[in-house]
């Protein structure tokens, strides 16, 4: 049997994740960032997430505070704590590291860690982005994964609520 890694461990504060990242490139490695809310973890968010990480050597996720789920969702969200989520985020293979953010966007991290490269679902153009402007002024840029419909299609965690409560 193998050995079961310690999920905790990879969720770390910014300043941490600051350095994992000049660690990282230092080694040569290219950094990955993304985030999102992650409130119900989703066939939509696995595939998004394996992506990402094809993208780089190293993906980091930004998850957002309830705080910041709440200005984002409303009232009723989230529907898991952000501790919760950030470790069930970690648990993924594909995921190298994980922090909080409890920013609208996640500019000011991206920002303080300096990413090669910030990743976007395919519902996102790279020009509407705030974190554009971001990752250009730190040397890196803005990649848009996208699926085919039938990849993607019902699978968000709005459709999943929707679902459930019948409405």
């Amino acid at each position: 049997m193998g050995k079961v890694r310690n999920t905790q461990s990879k969720i770390r504060r910014r300043s941490e994740v600051a350095c994992f990242v000049e660690e990282a490139k230092a080694m040569g490695k290219d950094v990955v960032f993304t985030n999102g809310c992650f409130d119900i973890l989703h066939i939509g968010h696995i595939r998004y997430l394996q992506a990402a990480r094809a993208l780089g050597d190293v993906l980091i996720v930004g998850v957002n505070t309830d705080d910041s789920v709440r200005r984002l969702k409303g009232p009723d969200r989230p529907f898991i704590s952000e501790f919760e989520r950030a470790e069930i985020v970690a648990a993924l293979e594909c995921v190298d590291c994980v922090t909080l953010f409890g920013e609208d966007t996640p500019v000011e991290l991206i920002l303080a860690i300096k990413p090669d490269i910030h990743s976007k679902g395919g519902d996102y153009k790279p020009e509407d982005l705030r974190e554009a402007d971001a990752m250009r002024s730190i040397g890196g840029r803005v990649e848009v994964i996208t699926y085919t419909v039938t990849d993607t299609q019902g699978k968000s965690t709005t459709n999943l609520i929707e679902r459930i409560s019948g409405s």
